[in-house]
């Protein structure tokens, strides 16, 4: 049946995805769940499009953040979100009325295990977990309305605008004004470590509507990447990548609609945004490219160094290997029972500044670990005398680094964790 699902999907010359399914809600049992997973394993069997089911087929290497860039394109990664989208399961815990699936925790975890166990390509990174999460508790209905949906379906690719040049760490120390001019909001300043702000269609910001406040005198506005007197540039990195801009505003106007929440209100929901993203952050997996450098198994990674025998000899490597796995999975069950809390209780806590830290700290033990196992061939930068995955291991090794700076560094995670979950006194 799953077979000749998929031969009708993929001989329709419009390629179109299944209509939207009318699931069950509510709470489910057991037997329930198992009907469910066995529903959930057949339809993504019927949305994947074939081209993706074959390793060796790439995507456009963006394709999988969707945007205005990818609008009219067939590229299969594309595909593949779009019928995902049509199901609401790009977002399966959001309300239907915003797009969402509609699905109970325990319904998105069955979905989300199905997309692990059957080998399935992501389907879209995007701001569910960050800025959408951000909007469903602060937007207007109107904002979610507008903004929502297009999150879901891939529409619109974002960046976010924190940092500045002398407010990183003091992230309230932020100067890029926003004033009012009765009709619309005007914004001049600049923004830095905007990752991909020059690829981006949209941005969420912090900005300065107050002088005379620091935490009070911030807001939080949204910002069309195309406006005119926005501008970028892209950053350097040691690894070679140019993932990071700087973002310059010099007399942007923006709707007055595009502010989120209330004048001032800025500082609340940028903490609520930050909790999100360093949840996400905590949530690197073992294998996958920031959280190491390199995909794989690490074992396996060490064991193709170890000459003839095919056996890690080294003890200590080997014991640290075997420590940093174990490490990893405990990890990523503790953050899965965590990611259930939130669902349950309301969102994320302070305790996300906990798993933001332990990941970045795994990570980087990870990529140091990838690198020492594959000796002198650990060090290759260019393509001559180094296979691809030693490049890519070498690069790797060096963005790990910034693990421990983006999201919220870990020395302010420390801070965050000694007062809001230790609830040490400030030092004196």
């Amino acid at each position: 049946m799953v077979e000749s699902a998929v031969a009708h999907v993929e001989s329709d010359p419009l390629r179109a995805a299944p209509a939207a399914l009318d699931l069950p809600a509510g709470d489910m049992d057991s037997s329930d769940l198992a009907a469910f997973a066995l529903h959930v394993r057949e339809q993504l069997a019927v949305m994947y499009p074939a081209e993706l089911r074959d390793p060796a087929v790439k995507s456009h290497p963006e394709a999988v953040w969707g945007g205005r860039a990818f609008a009219h394109s067939d590229d299969p990664q594309i595909l593949w979100m779009r019928r995902m989208a049509e199901q609401g399961w790009t977002a399966p815990h959001w309300p239907r009325v915003y797009g969402g699936g509609g699905l109970t925790p325990a319904q998105a975890q069955v979905l989300l295990g199905e997309l692990e166990a059957g080998g399935y390509r992501e389907p879209l990174k995007h701001w569910v977990w960050m800025l959408g999460s951000a909007l469903l508790e602060f937007a207007s209905e109107a904002q979610k309305h507008e903004h929502l949906p297009k999150i879901i379906r891939g529409d619109i690719r974002w960046c976010q605008g924190y940092s500045e040049r002398g407010a990183g760490s003091d992230l309230a120390g932020l100067q890029t004004k926003c004033e009012d001019k009765g009709d619309h909001w005007l914004i001049n300043g600049s923004k830095i470590w905007t990752s991909w702000a020059n690829l981006a269609d949209w941005c969420f910001c912090l900005v300065r509507t107050d002088a005379a406040k620091k935490h009070e005198g911030i807001s939080f506005v949204l910002i069309d990447m195309t406006s005119p007197g926005v501008e970028t540039a892209a950053i350097s990195l040691i690894s070679g990548d140019s993932q990071f801009c700087e973002t310059f505003f010099t007399d942007v106007k923006i709707p007055k609609e595009n502010l989120v929440g209330q004048v001032g209100g800025g500082w609340s929901i940028a903490k609520r945004l930050l909790q999100f993203e360093r949840q996400e952050y905590g949530g690197l997996e073992e294998g996958a490219g920031t959280a190491g450098g390199s995909d794989g198994d690490l074992a396996d990674i060490a064991r193709q160094y170890s000459g003839e025998t095919g056996q890690l000899l080294d003890g200590d490597l080997r014991a640290r290997i075997t420590r940093n796995k174990m490490d990893f999975q405990s990890f990523r069950l503790t953050v899965a029972r965590l990611a259930a809390e939130a669902e349950a209780g309301g969102g994320p806590s302070a305790k996300s500044s906990i798993f933001k830290f332990a990941g970045a700290e795994f990570a980087q033990q990870r990529s140091e670990l990838i690198v020492e196992a594959m000796g002198g061939q650990g060090l290759g930068w260019e393509p001559q005398g180094f296979t691809s995955d030693e490049v890519v291991a070498s690069r790797g090794w060096l963005r790990s680094k910034a693990n421990s700076i983006e999201g919220g560094s870990s020395e302010v995670s420390l801070n965050i964790i000694a007062k809001r979950v230790l609830g040490l006194p400030d030092a004196t």
